[in-house]
Parts: structure tokens; sequence; C-alpha cells
């Protein structure tokens, strides 16, 4: 384990629990190693996501970082929380 991208992966879901604060969803964020967000609706049980961080690459070869789902698939880029909680309360209501 890398200390210093676990402290990135810590520091990236902490911004996005307070995105989807703000939106009225709760979330925690788990800080053991892997670093993960839970993502819950308070009274919908079921409604309820664990949210990733994972580094990556852009086309120029620059370090980023990014939410990723449960499930793997990429969620947004760290750099917006914001776009990232608007599309967690989107799939969550969908549900």
């Amino acid at each position: 384990m890398d200390g210093t991208r676990d402290h990135a992966r810590t520091y990236h879901l902490h911004r996005l629990a307070t995105a989807l604060d703000s939106q009225g969803i709760h979330s925690t964020v788990k800080t053991t190693y892997p670093a993960a967000l839970n993502v819950f609706i308070p009274g919908a049980a079921m409604l309820a996501e664990r949210i990733h961080c994972t580094a990556g690459t852009d086309p120029s070869g620059r370090l980023r970082w990014y939410y990723r789902w449960s499930w793997g698939e990429l969620l947004h880029d760290t750099e917006d929380p914001s776009g990232a909680a608007a599309k967690v309360a989107e799939v969550l209501a969908a549900r």
C-alpha cells in the first residue's frame, strides 16, 4: 500500500462526501485500506453504494484521479466532486 496514494484517495473521497451532503445524501468515508465512500439514503437501506477512488492517466499521460463505482466503471473525474455527486444522486434516485 502506498501511503501517498491512500492519502490522495481519502482526500478526494472526503470532497465527494461534502458534495453529496449538500444534496442531502449521507455518506461516510472508510479510511482503512482500501479507502472507500459508503453512500446511503436514510430510510432506504436498499439505496446504497460504495464509491472508490482510483489513479489513472489522461490522454497526455498525466496522473489523474477518478471516482469509480463499486462495479468498476469510472464515475467521474475527482476535479469535479459536484458533478460526481450529481451522477450519484441520479443513479440512486433511479433505483
